[in-house]
């Protein structure tokens, strides 16, 4: 009998040190490397974009510097990996990149199929419609018989199908395999309209030579919740992940940004001192160091300044905040307290 115990207790503790070495194993690596494997978009203003000197920026591309700054106290060590439509999440599951944020909508069906696991949400997006003003259409209702051009193989292929079933409408899809082919036959007019993601209409809509002869549609015909995706096996690393986004929506709650602070490390605010590692040790049960949220607002900001310094009022795009306001403020970004 004793035999018997000794022998479970032992497989217990075989299986705990596997699953503790399983878990563990991409910040491991990431470390080890010395830089994090970001998928991004092979080009999208606002998200991820590659300027000619070889610089990435955006939203997206920010996320990876922010996770960046958690785990190596700087944001700079981040690989950019540009990956299309099709490949995206093949290649997050085959361990070609770390983390893929890549303005992807997360769905029950992907994190199925592919194995993978949203981290949160990092943008609240819905699909929409882009027409030129000289066609003299005002909703999207007003669609019926017209070529559509939008990505094959993405969640907008069936909300576009789906919509207008609904509605009683036929349509022609032109099918494209980059958004860059999308723009191209719209500007070609092998297309009426093209329809995506809103905040990528707003990008593709900056490509055109006449941009301010291009109307978005007010009509936001389907969810799509955008943020970053991770492999199933290391709910460690997810964990890690997701709490990168909620320290920095909590920190814009909390009015700590990058300007401020100072005046957060000397806050006597216990919400503020547990954010910033002046209580407790979460951030050492999350591998990092205690302070890694200080790291990432100097290093990179909060949401509110990642999002304005690429999508809002202070970049080209000019996005409202919208649904991405602070739930404070009238919108849903909501993230639950670091405590």
């Amino acid at each position: 009998m004793q035999r018997t115990i000794m022998a479970l207790a032992a497989g217990l503790t075989l299986q705990l040190v596997l699953a503790t070495g399983l878990q563990a194993q991409t910040l491991e690596a990431v470390k080890a490397r010395g830089e994090l494997l970001c998928g991004v978009n092979e080009g999208l203003i606002g998200f991820a974009s590659k300027s000619a000197a070889g610089e990435w920026s955006g939203f997206d591309a920010d996320f990876c510097r922010a996770v960046s700054a958690a785990v190596f106290n700087d944001a700079a060590k981040v690989k950019f990996v540009p990956l299309s439509v099709s490949e995206r999440f093949d290649a997050l599951r085959a361990g070609k990149v770390d983390i893929l944020s890549r303005n992807s909508t997360w769905t029950l069906s992907r994190e199925l199929d592919y194995g993978l696991s949203f981290a949160a949400i990092t943008y609240f997006d819905g699909q929409g419609f882009m027409v030129p003003r000289a066609a003299k259409v005002d909703s999207a209702l007003e669609l019926g018989g017209s070529k559509i051009c939008l990505l094959k193989d993405t969640t907008t292929q069936r909300n576009q199908a789906d919509y207008f079933e609904a509605n009683s409408m036929k349509f022609e899809a032109i099918l494209v395999d980059s958004t860059t082919e999308a723009l191209e036959r719209y500007k070609k007019k092998d297309c009426l309209a093209i329809t995506s993601d809103v905040s990528q209409l707003y990008a593709e809509r900056l490509d055109l030579a006449d941009a301010g002869d291009h109307l978005i549609l007010p009509e936001i015909i389907s969810k799509e919740p955008l943020g970053p995706a991770v492999r199933q096996d290391d709910p460690k690393w997810r964990s890690l992940v997701q709490w990168v986004h909620f320290a920095m929506v909590d920190a814009e709650e909390l009015g700590v940004s990058s300007a401020t602070l100072d005046q957060a490390r000397s806050s006597t605010r216990p919400a503020i001192r547990r954010l910033i590692g002046g209580e407790g040790k979460l951030g050492s049960e999350l591998g990092l160091a205690n302070d890694w949220v200080v790291n990432v607002v100097r290093l990179v900001g909060n949401y509110g300044e990642v999002f304005e310094r690429n999508l809002g009022g202070g970049s080209k795009l000019a996005i409202p905040r919208g649904l991405n306001q602070l739930w404070s403020l009238g919108g849903i970004q909501y993230a639950p307290p670091v405590e």
